[in-house]
Parts: C-alpha cells; sequence; structure tokens
C-alpha cells in the first residue's frame, strides 16, 4: 500500500519526529509563546485562540484525521537527550495520481534556531516521502527575505523554482513566496541531447 502508515515515528541523529499528542499542549503553548516575536513575522497570523488548549486539541485531532486519511502528516520535533519540544514538520497536501506530491512546512522555537535540527527533521520527512510514500516531488515555499530558510531548503536538495505571487497571508498581509521542490530522481540540469 502506497498511502501513509497509520502510526508515524521517524528517528534522526538527536530527534524523534512523531505526531502531536494531547500531552504536548503545555510544551507546546509555551515554545509557542516564548518564540512569538521569533515566528510571527513568518506566519499567519495568530487567531485569537491560538495558544488555547482547545485549539491544541483541534490540531491533535487534525494531526490524527489528517495521516489516517493519507493527505498529511504532522509531526513535532522531540529531542531526545531530554525529550524537549523543537518545533514541528508537517507534509501536506499531499496529492496522489500524476502529481506523487506534498509540501512541507516548519516553524521551530527560537532557542533551538540555527542549531541543525530542522535540517535533519526536513530531511528525515523527506526520505519519508520518497522511500515510504512514493512521493516524487516535495515542494516548500518561504518570504523571499527569509534567508536562513532558504540556505536550509537549498542545503536540504531542494532547488528554486519561481516566485508565487500573493501566495500565502502571513502576518496579516497577502506575501509572495519564492518556491522550492525536491524532487526523487532530480534531473534538472541534465540532459541527453549530446
Amino acid at each position: 500500500m502506497l498511502g501513509l502508515r497509520k502510526k508515524v515515528r521517524l528517528e534522526t541523529q538527536r530527534m524523534t519526529l512523531r505526531p502531536p499528542v494531547h500531552g504536548d499542549f503545555r510544551a507546546w503553548a509555551a515554545l509557542r509563546s516564548d518564540s512569538e516575536e521569533f515566528l510571527n513575522p513568518w506566519e499567519p497570523k495568530w487567531a485569537g485562540d491560538h495558544l488555547s488548549r482547545k485549539a491544541f486539541t483541534n490540531r491533535v485531532y487534525w494531526a490524527q484525521r489528517s495521516i489516517t486519511n493519507g493527505n498529511a502528516v504532522p509531526l513535532f520535533l522531540i529531542r531526545r537527550s531530554d525529550d524537549a519540544l523543537l518545533g514541528a514538520i508537517t507534509l501536506d497536501n499531499i496529492r496522489r495520481g500524476p502529481a506523487q506530491a506534498g509540501t512541507t512546512g516548519y516553524w521551530i522555537g527560537q532557542p533551538f534556531a540555527r542549531n541543525g535540527y530542522m535540517k535533519e527533521a526536513i530531511e528525515a520527512v523527506v526520505h519519508y516521502a520518497f522511500r515510504t510514500l512514493d512521493l516524487s516531488r516535495v515542494e516548500a515555499g518561504c518570504l523571499p527575505e527569509n534567508a536562513p530558510s532558504r540556505r536550509l531548503l537549498e542545503q536540504c536538495g531542494y532547488k528554486y523554482e519561481g516566485v508565487a505571487q500573493s501566495y500565502l497571508q502571513i502576518n496579516g498581509r497577502w506575501r509572495n513566496h519564492v518556491l522550492y521542490a525536491n524532487l526523487r530522481s532530480d534531473r534538472r540540469g541534465k540532459t541527453d541531447v549530446g
């Protein structure tokens, strides 16, 4: 079967990537709250109840449904050395049929940024997408001025593909995004023409 496995758990050198569970609420709310200024420039505007237990419970149920239905794989980054929640990554908008593609989105708490954790997470998710889910293409987008995210995507094998105008509402405004893709068999730049 090419669909998602009901129980997803990925291991990297330093982390376990697993779906959120109800017991993660306090750690998640604290990390998001403490990192709010760091995250706000890059994310959609937070709803008034963003950090509430009810909103988090809805996230957990959405994650469970998404994995069961095969349309997304939402994962928390848990550092094995101390079980700290570091951030999250989602392989979302999984499309089957001729596309065989999905889109990665991610965030990391400010205290853990620039330590290589998200690189480990992206590489694990891309490997899972290609090997386990049999996807052919994994996409990502970020704001043009988000140099750290662009560098990260390029380090993980994503290639720049262009700009999408007014792609997402970020921090309350429609913003252009630069688009990247990681292909299972990347032949871009190669040709059989001699």
